[in-house]
C-alpha cells in the first residue's frame, strides 16, 4: 500500500479510537465546563450551557457517569465544574469524588446552572460560560467532535481559536480517502505493531464493560435477556455481547470504553461481535486485530457521509462495520465484504436515533442481527441488486446513497424527534 495512504488510515484509527468515560455527549459538556472553570481561575457563581439539539437529545436519557445516578445537561456541566479534570478530556469525570457529587447537588438546588438550546449551529455544539461574583467570565466552545475545543474566551479576549486546529485535523487523517477496497488492503498489510496498542485497548475496554453489563442489572438488561431467552448460538452471543456493553454504559457504568465516530456505543458494537466470532472460530490475536482495524474503518467510512450526530442510528453503520469485519476475519473476499455491507444497509439503513438511552442496546442487537444475516446471505451468493431501493451498482455508491439519506433526507426527522422529546 502507498505509504501516504497507509499513514492516513493509521492516523484515522489513532484519532477515532479514543478512550471515553460514559456517554460522549454529557462528557463533552463536562469537558467544556471543566476547561471553562480552569480558564476562569476563580470560583464561578453562575453557569450557562448552550447545546445543539442533537446534544440535548443524547443527554436527556442517560446517566452521567460518577454522578450518583443523576441525569441531565446541568448535572454534566456542574459536575465538570466541581470535580472534572480537563486534562483527561473524554475521561474528564474520572477525578470525581463523593464530595463533588454532594456539591453538585447543592449547586443544582441553588439554580447555579441554566441550559438553553442553541439554534443554527452544528449538530455537535456545546458552549459553557462561567461567571464569578466580580463579573469576570470565561467560555469554552466545542464543535464537530466531542473533544474538539474551537474557542476559549476570558473577559472578552479570545485565548484560543479554531485556526490552531488545522494541524490537528491533518493529524486526524483524511476520511475522504477511505474506500472498502483500500481498507481491506490496509488490514492485510498494516504492521501489527502499528495497531496492536490501539486495537488492544479497544478489545480490553469494550470487553470489560460488556462483561459488566452481562453481570449487572443495567438498563433493560437486553444482553442478559438475549442469553436467557435465546438459543445462545453464535449469533445470539454476538448480539448479547454488544448490547450488554450498551446496557451498562447508558446506565452510567463508570468503566471506560474505546469509541468509534465519537460514540462508545458504536465502538462496542464494532468490537464485541468480532470478539465473539474470534472465540468461536479460534481466531488468533493478530487476525482479530487486523479484522477490527477493517471493521472500524468501514464504520468510519459510512459515518463520514452522515456526520457524528443525526437522526440516523449509528448502531447501523457500526454493526455493518462489524459484519464486514467478520467476513474479512473468516477469509472473505472483497466481494463478500461488499455484499455484506450492501445487504446490511439495504435491510436496516435508516433506523432512527431518538437519543442516547437504554433502548440503544436493543437497537444494537437488531443492527448486529441484520449485519450477520447480511453476511450469511452473502455467503450463499445473495445480494440486493442495483435499483432495489437505494442500492447502487457499487458498494461505494451504496454507502454514499445511505449517507445522503442520513444527512439530508433525515434532517427534518431529526428536528421532529427533538420536538417530540422536548414536548413541543
Amino acid at each position: 500500500m502507498e505509504r501516504k495512504l497507509y499513514d492516513n488510515y493509521l492516523a484515522i484509527l489513532k484519532s477515532e479510537l479514543m478512550v471515553a468515560l460514559g456517554c460522549t455527549e454529557p462528557i463533552a459538556i463536562a469537558y467544556a465546563a471543566a476547561r471553562a472553570r480552569e480558564t476562569l481561575g476563580s470560583e464561578p457563581a453562575e453557569c450557562v450551557v448552550r447545546c445543539s439539539g442533537n446534544i440535548v437529545k443524547n443527554v436527556m436519557g442517560v446517566t452521567v457517569p460518577n454522578s450518583g445516578g443523576m441525569r441531565g445537561i446541568d448535572v454534566a456541566a456542574v459536575l465538570g465544574v466541581v470535580g472534572g479534570d480537563a486534562s483527561r478530556e473524554l475521561q474528564v469525570l474520572e477525578s470525581v469524588r463523593p464530595e463533588h457529587i454532594e456539591r453538585t447537588k447543592a449547586l443544582l438546588r441553588a439554580g447555579f446552572c441554566t441550559c438553553t438550546l442553541a439554534e443554527g449551529v452544528e449538530n455537535l455544539y456545546v458552549e459553557v460560560r462561567l461567571t464569578d461574583t466580580e463579573g469576570h467570565w470565561a467560555s469554552v466552545e466545542v464543535k464537530d467532535r466531542h473533544n474538539h475545543i474551537t474557542q476559549i474566551c476570558k473577559d472578552g479576549d479570545i485565548l484560543f481559536s479554531d485556526g490552531a486546529l488545522q494541524q490537528d485535523s491533518e493529524q486526524a487523517g483524511d476520511k475522504s480517502l477511505l474506500t472498502v477496497k483500500n481498507i481491506l488492503e490496509f488490514a492485510d498489510t498494516v504492521r501489527f505493531a502499528d495497531i496492536e496498542e490501539i486495537i488492544g485497548r479497544q478489545v480490553e475496554c469494550n470487553t470489560a464493560i460488556s462483561q459488566e453489563g452481562l453481570k449487572g442489572s443495567y438498563g433493560a438488561q437486553t444482553g442478559r435477556v438475549l442469553l436467557e431467552t435465546g438459543s445462545a448460538d453464535l449469533h445470539t452471543r454476538a448480539k448479547a455481547a454488544a448490547a450488554a456493553g450498551s446496557d451498562a454504559r447508558m446506565s452510567g457504568c463508570p468503566l471506560p470504553v474505546v469509541i468509534n465516530s465519537g460514540s462508545g456505543n458504536q465502538g462496542i458494537t464494532i468490537t464485541m461481535p468480532l470478539v465473539e466470532y474470534a472465540k468461536a472460530y479460534s481466531i488468533g490475536k493478530e487476525r482479530l486485530y487486523r479484522s477490527l482495524a477493517a471493521a472500524n474503518l468501514i464504520a468510519i467510512h459510512q459515518k463520514k457521509y452522515i456526520g457524528s450526530l443525526s437522526a440516523y442510528c449509528g448502531a447501523v453503520s457500526a454493526a455493518c462495520g462489524a459484519g464486514a469485519g467478520i467476513a474479512y476475519m473468516l477469509g472473505g473476499s472483497y466481494e463478500l465484504v461488499s455484499w455484506t455491507i450492501t445487504n446490511t444497509i439495504a435491510t436496516i439503513g435508516g433506523m432512527v436515533c431518538d437519543g442516547a438511552k437504554s433502548s440503544c442496546a436493543t437497537k444494537i442487537a437488531s443492527a448486529v442481527e441484520c449485519a450477520l444475516l447480511g453476511l450469511d446471505m452473502a455467503k450463499k451468493g445473495h445480494v440486493f441488486q442495483p435499483g432495489e431501493g437505494i442500492v447502487k451498482d457499487t458498494v461505494e455508491k451504496t454507502i454514499e446513497s445511505m449517507g445522503r439519506v442520513g444527512r439530508v433526507g433525515m434532517h427534518e426527522t431529526d428536528i421532529e424527534i427533538l420536538h417530540i422529546m422536548m414536548g413541543k
